[in-house]
């Protein structure tokens, strides 16, 4: 029949474009994102779910402009920030990116470290030889064996939807808070809105966008195949907040009905599961853990090479080798061997440190948005592909919503 060979054909096209999309989300769903996941389960129970469908809806908006101009236009985003706007505005947003992404990278490495030492493996043995996988696979790989490597850790993220069902939560309340606030919102309360910021934060990050238009553009989507990597977007978007759903309700269902309402790693949340949840729950998790942490060690390194080599007129991409590409593939190896060389520092702050970096990427991120709206909408570039009206309203209300946000943050660190 006709619509079935038009289905067949459209998945043909979909799985040929998977990739980018998929992976970018996924990967927001690391170290500092099970954290922050975690300690919202453990403090408040099923109470913050109500904000993911939010959340998510800003993630794909953002996400399709970020594919949308790569696809389009056939360049990276600081590429076509610094053509449209000038050198002195990119420099210092990479320079801001640099450093958020940075202390990501440590943040990373650190969760690398405590999830592998709950299974008695030394940080001095785990971090050296995790940064030596994660440098081997993007120095000696190609684009297309990569992106293959990278699929295959996003579904490990399955891992935290079996824990969360492991922990036999209360379905009908937690159901209901995901689509009801719940009588106990109070904006007053710090921690309250803190722990808001911190999701929100944690799930819009800024090199996302970098990255996932990065990618695009070295997969060589194009306007023809746009219409079927926006699947890859929308469908990469909502697999990692119902992750981030799974994670919520597997710590609410155990730390917080037990009264663990303090944790201060994702490290923390997996171990306090085994007696409360059982010890295949805290197996689960934990490697859900080193999974994200050693994806997305992978991953900020790449996008803040990609960044900063479109922003200067370097030549990047990991098709290219050491010798055609040698900037790129120095800085993501320089910010590897110091990401891991931090944790090996003994008694470091690394929860401080994992704070900072959400800190600066909740600064960053209202001026990435911001020039992603305004090249989204130029007709020069993307023709009759500029954003509609109800994208652009959402766009806006999210930018606007982040630098509330961003603000909101900064003001409760001096309270």
């Amino acid at each position: 029949m006709k619509w079935t060979r038009h289905w067949k054909t459209r998945l043909l096209l979909i799985f040929a474009v998977i990739g980018p999309g998929f992976i970018t989300a996924n990967v927001d769903n690391d170290a500092g994102g099970i954290f922050q996941y975690s300690a919202a389960g453990a403090q408040f129970g099923y109470g913050l779910l109500w904000t993911l469908l939010p959340t998510t809806i800003a993630l794909i908006v953002v996400q399709e402009m970020a594919a949308r101009l790569g696809a389009i236009t056939g360049k990276g985003l600081s590429d076509l920030i610094r053509e449209e706007y000038g050198l002195r505005i990119t420099f210092f947003m990479m320079l801001g990116l640099v450093i958020c992404n940075f202390g990501n990278v440590v943040a990373e490495f650190a969760g690398i470290a405590s999830s592998l030492e709950l299974f008695n493996v030394s940080k001095y043995i785990s971090v050296p030889v995790c940064a030596l996988i994660v440098w081997l696979l993007i120095v000696k790989g190609n684009y297309k064996n990569v992106e293959k490597v990278f699929l295959a850790a996003s579904f490990v993220y399955f891992a935290y939807i079996v824990a969360g069902w492991w922990a036999g939560p209360a379905w009908k309340e937690a159901l209901v808070a995901t689509v009801k606030p719940s009588s106990n919102v109070n904006f007053r309360d710090k921690d309250y809105v803190y722990t808001i910021i911190g999701l929100v934060g944690t799930t819009i990050a800024p090199w996302m966008q970098f990255y996932l238009q990065a990618s695009i553009v070295e997969k060589g989507i194009t306007a023809k195949q746009y219409k079927t990597s926006r699947w890859d977007v929308i469908i990469g978007c909502i697999f990692t907040d119902v992750v981030a759903w799974f994670i919520i309700v597997a710590c609410a269902a155990t730390l917080f009905v037990h009264g663990f309402r303090t944790i201060n790693t994702g490290a923390d949340a997996a171990k306090a599961l085994a007696p409360l949840a059982g010890q295949y729950a805290f197996i689960l998790f934990a490697v859900g853990l080193f999974n994200a942490s050693l994806f997305a060690a992978s991953i900020l390194p790449l996008s803040t090479a990609y960044t900063v080599c479109e922003g200067l007129g370097f030549e990047s991409g990991v098709d290219k080798s050491f010798g055609e590409a040698p900037f790129f593939y120095w800085l993501y190896t320089i910010l590897i061997a110091a990401g891991a060389a931090v944790i090996l520092i003994p008694n470091l702050p690394l929860v401080r440190i994992s704070i900072l970096s959400q800190v600066v990427n909740g600064a960053v991120l209202p001026f990435v948005l911001v020039f992603m709206v305004l090249l989204a909408n130029k007709h020069e570039l993307m023709g009759k592909h500029v954003n509609g009206r109800v994208f652009n309203w959402i766009a806006w209300a999210t930018t606007a919503i982040m630098v509330g946000l961003t603000v909101a943050w900064f003001g409760s660190l001096g309270k």
